[in-house]
């Protein structure tokens, strides 16, 4: 197996063997755990991520996004004991914690909440194309066909090896660096042409004959998954057309007519103030675990200091937890200040209701040290 190819499936096999060679060389990485504090210039609560690494890819980045304003960070050791008892950060705000399934304690630390670490977002397809659109709501269905009419919208299939230069240079990277800047996750280039253009299906969406997007897919089976996109010159009115709905829906409607019965939309962090969810939403997918390494990776997310920033802060930012029954529930904070985000939509498959959390009730046993924010130092880290 070449080195590229091994690097994918590394991190993205469901293999059970993968998965579990995975789990041992993280649970060996993260044997000396290390914690990370996070403060920003423009003020907001303090945030501290400890645990599996992968969280300094995923998890502080979102979150650091959400609370705005540039980021400082400082690192050190600690202990799994540490971590998971809050002792690790005692200036923080919010404490995520990434640790792997078999590690989390029977009894949550008080003030916390046990959500997944990603999760995955896919749509079951059928033999008809046309139930595809049965899954967008009225509004989405109307503004679909009219733009696929206005615009002269096809789908094209693309297979020499200039396609997938073109994609690759002129579509998705300027996409990643515009939207995502030094915060962009993708495949390298090599890795992106064996083990998905040469396994899998690029697609190009054309309006009047002139390609505008493009999405990089791999087959796995009967199964499509989307795993890289971009528009012309990543070009941001391309996201305000529904350019990037109307690709969706024609790819969802090409795997039902090639016989595929589920197309893939890859995952995301457990937030419903993650775009990328409230976006492919629109598409009704099932939510689940991850089938890869993720799959057995969970996020402890523990308050330890109550203030009107961490309020508003959780508020604007409802989880996906994990519950007793099977299934995610959607969590909700909220108080007479803070209103529960509930335009932040959950409705999905794999997501049996909601819950509203009163920061009061939550809260309610932290010491009264807590209550008060952290003095910042003068020199941030």
């Amino acid at each position: 197996m070449i080195p590229a190819t091994w690097k994918y499936v590394w991190n993205n096999s469901a293999d059970p063997r993968v998965v579990r060679a995975h789990t041992l060389a993280d649970a060996a990485r993260a044997a000396r755990p290390r914690i990370t504090l996070s403060r920003s210039e423009g003020g907001g609560p303090v945030l501290a991520y400890g645990g599996l690494p992968q969280g300094l890819t995923y998890v502080l980045p979102f979150l650091e996004q959400r609370r705005g304003g540039a980021s400082h960070r400082v690192g050190r050791g600690t202990t799994w004991a540490d971590l998971m008892h809050g002792r690790a950060a005692p200036d923080a705000d919010i404490l995520a914690v990434g640790v792997l399934g078999d590690r989390v304690p029977a009894q949550l630390p008080r003030h916390s909440l046990l959500l997944p670490f990603r999760v995955t977002l896919a749509v079951p397809v059928g033999p008809d194309s046309q139930d595809v659109l049965g899954r967008l709501s009225r509004k989405a269905r109307q503004q679909h066909a009219r733009e696929l009419r206005s615009h002269s919208r096809t789908l094209e299939v693309a297979v020499r090896d200039d396609d997938f230069a073109f994609f690759y240079d002129d579509m998705h990277q300027p996409t990643m660096v515009n939207r995502h800047g030094d915060a962009a996750r993708s495949e390298d280039r090599d890795i992106a042409r064996v083990c998905l253009f040469e396994r899998g299906v690029l697609f190009f969406l054309c309006e009047s004959g002139r390609r505008v997007a493009g999405m990089l897919c791999r087959l796995e089976g009967r199964t499509l998954v989307v795993r890289l996109a971009g528009v012309a010159r990543g070009d941001d009115q391309a996201y305000a057309s529904g350019t990037y709905l109307a690709m969706y829906v024609l790819i969802l409607q090409w795997a039902a007519e090639h016989g595929l019965t589920r197309v893939d939309l890859s995952g995301c962090e457990p937030f419903l103030s993650k775009g990328i969810f409230q976006f492919k939403r629109k598409m009704h997918p099932e939510v689940a675990l991850p089938g890869n390494h993720f799959t057995g990776k969970r996020l402890m997310l523990q308050v330890r200091r109550d203030s009107p920033s961490v309020r508003a802060f959780l508020a604007a930012n409802p989880v996906f937890a994990i519950g007793q029954r099977q299934g995610f529930e959607a969590v909700y904070f909220h108080d007479e200040d803070h209103p529960p985000r509930l335009d932040l939509r959950w409705n999905c498959p794999g997501v049996r209701g909601q819950r509203l959390v009163h920061f009061d009730d939550f809260l309610a046993l932290l010491p009264d040290a807590a209550r008060q924010p952290p003095a910042v130092p003068p020199n941030l880290p």
